[in-house]
């Protein structure tokens, strides 16, 4: 297993920073062969930081191709599948019901029904806001949530490059309000450097889908230099942790900031020099292929789905040495893991498998969510 710590502090440049970002980034593609594949003070060190899992077991079972999750306020879960279109309510018990399909999904490969983010003040503005694969792009869109019925789409950004793999997909709202994107390149690797394209970015919107003040380039652009990026999450200081998929090697994590080039396609790893920030973890993706990624006790947890593992990354809450020595979970055991969240009041992950997808080896009951304990 090669899991490499960059201990180099991660440069924060002046100008329009909203935030430090920790972004997880994947290297790899999902099958890692080049197709797609959140203290003040002095912290903790890394040892001493972090709860353990406890012993997974099915919340529901017999999905088709689960692909993010958002928790409702009453503990329900919304589940997007991402072939079939559906939205799916799946209880604590485990009972499982149709939303509604979500009009203008054009499945294939990679693409699909993918992300879905609820508002933070989603009581009193219910809208479901997911990202997805059309005919023609991948576009983010919004639709209200009425007495626990879908309605009509409302597109906020359309245009994204779409293609049978790279496309993205997962999106969150950040403590700052803000909704936030995570695309691929769709395979136009040298987009993934022009600030004037939305492919290969990390995205930054209003909930209206309009453009934030303060972005750094005056569009939707964030971040760039991304590859395929896949998963959210911030820390209890405002750093986002964000996951993306790379080439045939160096999945990452990064520490992300406005404006930040993350070197995609001009180098991956760690050593591209001063224009690009680093890395401060990297994987082989025989061992990650990451995708999902949420932050709860303590850690940072990821999924990943050719690595068949839950990865606990562990959070020191330094920003110039964010993370101590990932440890992994579960692995073999459950298959491809694509997604990861934590329930309302902290105690649990959720996890939901991928088996079903080209790359993988379905058992009996895939594809499934999985609850695990979080244990001091």
């Amino acid at each position: 297993m090669r899991t490499q710590l960059n201990r180099t502090r991660v440069r924060l440049k002046g100008g329009a920073i909203l935030g430090t970002v920790l972004l997880l980034s994947a290297c790899a593609a999902d099958d890692g062969t080049g197709g797609e594949p959140g203290g003040n003070g002095q912290a903790n060190a890394p040892e001493e930081r972090g709860a353990a899992p406890g012993d997974p077991s099915d919340v529901a079972t017999d999905l088709e191709l689960p692909w993010d999750f958002e928790f409702l306020p009453d503990g329900d879960a919304l589940v997007t599948e991402r072939d079939s279109a559906r939205i799916l309510r799946v209880t604590p018990e485990g009972e499982v019901s149709e939303v509604g399909t979500v009009q203008g999904v054009d499945p294939g490969t990679e693409g699909g029904l993918l992300g879905m983010a609820l508002p933070p003040d989603f009581e009193s503005a219910p809208y479901v806001y997911v990202y997805f694969t059309s005919g023609s792009d991948n576009r983010i869109v919004r639709m209200p949530f009425d007495d626990g019925d879908l309605g009509d789409p409302e597109v906020l950004l359309d245009g994204l490059p779409k293609s049978p793999v790279h496309n993205g997909g997962r999106i969150a709202f950040g403590p700052d309000g803000m909704l936030y994107a995570g695309g691929g390149d769709a395979q136009e690797a040298e987009s993934a450097q022009d600030t004037d394209s939305l492919a290969g970015k990390i995205l930054r919107l209003t909930p209206d889908g309009g453009v934030p003040e303060g972005n750094p380039f005056g569009n939707e652009v964030y971040s760039y230099g991304h590859r395929n990026v896949q998963g959210l999450a911030w820390d209890d200081e405002d750093r986002l942790f964000g996951v993306e998929f790379g080439p045939d090697s160096d999945d990452e994590i990064n520490m992300i900031e406005a404006g930040g080039n993350y070197g995609w396609p001009e180098v991956t790893g760690t050593g591209g020099g001063d224009d690009y920030i680093d890395p401060v973890v990297v994987w082989d993706p025989a061992e990650a292929s990451p995708s999902g990624g949420v932050i709860a006790g303590g850690s940072l947890w990821v999924a990943a789905l050719r690595g068949e593992r839950l990865w606990q990354v562990p959070l020191t809450g330094d920003a110039g040495d964010p993370v101590g020595e990932p440890r992994e979970h579960f692995v073999g055991e459950y298959g491809r893991l694509r997604h990861v969240a934590v329930t309302p009041d902290g105690g649990e992950l959720w996890i939901s498998t991928s088996n079903h997808d080209v790359r993988g080896d379905p058992g009996e009951g895939d594809d499934r969510i999985l609850r695990v304990p979080l244990q001091d």
